[in-house]
């Protein structure tokens, strides 16, 4: 009678131990989640941004208004980001559409920005390995939507993989911030962005 009394005790206790060690370990690893994520560097106009994939030199940004490429609609003005971007990769790649965003509110249809080669003002479509190029960075708001004099960007990098978890193919993933750069933000006078 006593070892069945005995045998029920020691499971209780341990369970009550593996309990006790799970709710510690939840316990800690919310304590760690709930930091504060460290503060994001900070860069400056001009300077070279190494990302992996790309190396960004943010210039200059500006609104622009009706003369600017591509043509707006009425009641749009357009944020532009002037950017020097060199693929830093072996292919040719589209994916520096996300690398810098704009620290104002985007609606849904306002996130992804049009990138725009400067040398022959057109739709860039995607950049080539090894090359230099001075592209815009360019969203639609609406013409009554604030935008500071002074902006702040985020620039994101990406992680490379030989193979990632889904389809097995090398490639860069995640998105993360990297630094963050701010910009004076002036009127664009006429014409195309330059």
């Amino acid at each position: 009678m006593f070892s069945g009394i005995r045998g029920r005790t020691k499971t209780w206790l341990t369970a009550g131990a593996g309990t006790i060690a799970a709710v510690s370990i939840a316990g800690l690893l919310g304590a760690f989640g709930a930091l504060p994520n460290p503060p994001i560097p900070e860069s400056t106009a001009g300077s070279p941004i190494e990302t992996g994939q790309w190396r960004a030199v943010p210039l200059k940004a500006y609104v622009g208004g009706k003369d600017i490429y591509p043509p707006l609609k009425d009641g749009q003005k357009a944020l532009v980001l002037e950017v020097e971007m060199t693929n830093r990769t072996h292919e040719s790649s589209d994916d520096c559409l996300s690398v810098f965003r704009p620290h104002i509110p985007l609606e849904r249809d306002e996130i992804a920005p049009t990138l725009i080669l400067m040398r022959d003002p057109q739709r860039l479509d995607r950049l080539h390995p090894g090359m230099t190029e001075r592209i815009a960075y360019l969203w639609t708001l609406p013409a009554a939507k604030p935008v500071p004099d002074q902006l702040k960007f985020t620039v994101t990098t990406k992680t490379y993989k030989p193979m990632d978890n889904l389809k097995g193919k090398p490639g860069w993933f995640n998105e993360q911030p990297l630094v963050e750069v701010t910009l004076p933000v002036k009127e664009a006078s006429p014409g195309t962005p330059s």
